[in-house]
């Protein structure tokens, strides 16, 4: 069984899936997993596979700590590599363009609403 902190999680990947598929985005695939990491969700935007994290809090813990700030060096690093071994694993050419977006999501548990904050190619800047 799930624990509470997934099963939220799950919540802001669900809420995230519908953003970006009314947002003219094609979900390639879910929680792409190896040992060491995961991506959230995997996409396609005219021709860019777009790897987006997907963070999610309580909005009553938001209003100093925003959802993207979790993001640190290393999980970057390795969001990264995830993204480098999905593109050689699916045999995608190395022209293929491709991003990492960060997806930050506030949900209010009371009112069932969400704030939803999409930060594109985010990583980059970061990483460099």
């Amino acid at each position: 069984m799930p624990s509470k902190k997934r099963e939220f999680g799950d919540i802001g990947e669900k809420i995230a899936s519908e953003y970006l598929l009314d947002r003219g985005y094609k979900i390639i695939e879910r929680n792409y997993q190896k040992t060491w990491g995961e991506i959230d969700l995997i996409t396609k935007k005219l021709n860019i596979i777009v790897f987006c994290e997907v963070k999610t809090r309580d909005l009553k813990n938001v209003e100093h700590f925003l959802p993207e700030y979790s993001i640190d060096a290393r999980k970057i690093k390795k969001l990264k590599n995830m993204c480098e071994i999905y593109l050689t694993e699916k045999s995608y050419p190395a022209s293929q363009q491709w991003q990492i977006d960060v997806i930050s999501i506030a949900i209010d548990k009371n009112s069932k609403k969400a704030k939803i904050k999409h930060i594109e190619n985010a990583i980059w800047e970061k990483i460099y």
